[in-house]
């Protein structure tokens, strides 16, 4: 049997140069007003391709791709650590070739596309050479794919492709998308939607605006009008029908990596307010001195712990079963759980910095929008618990208790009686009475 929470030696030396790398190379680029998916930008392309050659020669980019599509095929237990050292430097993923929502675009082509597609999408997106977005969400429908009302039609040997998508990340920057669409209105609501590989130029396919996330500058949250768009018919993605299971195929994963990149980004806030406490002086001593400033750190190192343990345990679960449906449950969990952590420990350390916390010299604010993003993002947490209670519930499927049910305490009374007998005492008193 085995259970640790150690980290290999091997391993822990590539976290430990990553940690070093990242803190001193790449979270500097995120001050220069350069964005990271722009791989157009030749200053862009001059400061980043130097930092994954590096990355390459340790051997460590793309880690969640097999051998065969250039990666380490590492496992979610190894990539949740190293995901943990990416969150919070904006180039981080980029850097190591892992960023989203590529990964997931890629997973999907890796599995579902055809030689040609692979060659022309696949190839340049591993080598960072393009970026792509992955075009699902819809103004009218939200996240609920069964209320989607993009169309796509065959057309000979074209789909024909209509509706309006929003929120599509990274569409300003994308060579591609890969859009969902209704191409069988009839059938079951999780079997009417199919995938499609849409390059960013066809004809028809309009980026209404970018929307950026409050207090950005410069949004790269694409809203995308699809009109009379047409596509090769060999530009489908799997088979018809097979959109909604090939989508929480490739969130299932990403997911995870969500949550330890959100514990990279906490355990960066709770060291800022530490630092804060400690140094910033008052009448008395200094803030940390105050019970509840004590009360606001020691809550949020409970909660972080607590979180990180839950999510690399969900992320041993895959590495075992292989199966994402079986751990369903506790991918669901950690999802509904992550905004709440990250928005606890933010606005605590909004609220120990003061007037300098809630300006715009610090990042924390940001922080606070992006806890209110991951309650959004990749479904909201209402979807995801409903998904936890119901998986939970289906354990006990096979229930009826009675009004007054066998865990009542006099129901265990009596089948304590009726194992071992009456106590000592009430067999003398009845002896006695005799």
């Amino acid at each position: 049997m085995a259970w640790d929470f150690e980290t290999d030696p091997e391993f822990q030396e590539q976290l430990d140069w990553m940690e070093e790398f990242v803190r001193e190379k790449v979270e500097p680029l995120g001050m220069l007003g350069i964005h990271p998916y722009d791989v157009k930008n030749p200053r862009r392309n001059e400061l980043v391709r130097p930092l994954q050659q590096e990355v390459k020669d340790r051997g460590l980019w793309a880690c969640h791709l097999g051998p065969e599509l250039g990666g380490r095929g590492y496992g979610q237990v190894k990539l949740g650590l190293m995901n943990e050292i990416l969150g919070g430097a904006t180039f981080a993923p980029i850097v190591f070739g892992c960023q989203a929502p590529d990964t997931g675009n890629a997973e999907i082509i890796a599995h579902y596309g055809t030689d040609e597609q692979k060659a022309r999408y696949l190839e340049p997106l591993l080598e960072n050479e393009i970026v792509s977005a992955f075009s699902m969400t819809e103004p009218q429908g939200g996240s609920d794919p069964t209320n989607f009302a993009t169309t796509a039609v065959l057309d000979g040997n074209h789909w024909k492709i209509n509706g309006e998508k929003w929120f599509s990340t990274n569409g300003k920057w994308a060579d591609f998308l890969i859009v969902m669409a209704v191409t069988n209105p009839d059938a079951q609501r999780h079997k009417r939607m199919s995938m499609f590989i849409v390059p960013v130029d066809t004809p028809g396919v309009e980026i209404i605006r970018n929307v950026g996330v409050y207090g950005q500058q410069d949004g790269s949250e694409s809203y995308v009008r699809y009109t009379d768009a047409r596509v090769p018919a060999d530009h489908l993605l799997g088979e018809q029908g097979e959109a909604f299971a090939i989508s929480q195929t490739r969130l299932g994963g990403g997911r995870v990596h969500h949550a330890m990149r959100t514990v990279g980004n906490c355990k960066r806030l709770l060291d800022a307010m530490s630092r804060r406490a400690v140094s910033r002086k008052t009448r008395t001593g200094v803030v940390a001195d105050y019970q509840t400033v004590k009360m606001q750190i020691a809550d949020s190192y409970i909660e972080l712990e607590q979180f990180r343990l839950f999510v690399l345990k969900t992320a041993w679960m895959i590495d075992k079963y292989q199966d994402y449906l079986k751990v369903r449950k506790d991918i669901a969990a950690i999802k509904a759980l992550m905004p709440t952590v990250y928005h606890n420990i933010a606005k605590r350390c909004i609220h120990i910095h003061g007037s300098l916390g809630v300006s715009n010299e610090m990042p924390f604010v940001g922080n606070l929008i992006g806890s209110m993003v991951m309650g959004i993002a990749d479904g909201p947490t209402e979807v995801h618990k409903v998904t936890v209670a119901k998986q939970h519930l289906r354990d006990y499927k096979d229930v009826g208790d009675p009004i007054f049910p066998d865990y009542s305490l006099i129901a265990r009374r009596e089948q304590a009686l009726q194992r071992y007998g009456p106590p000592e005492e009430l067999v003398e008193a009845a002896e006695a009475a005799e």
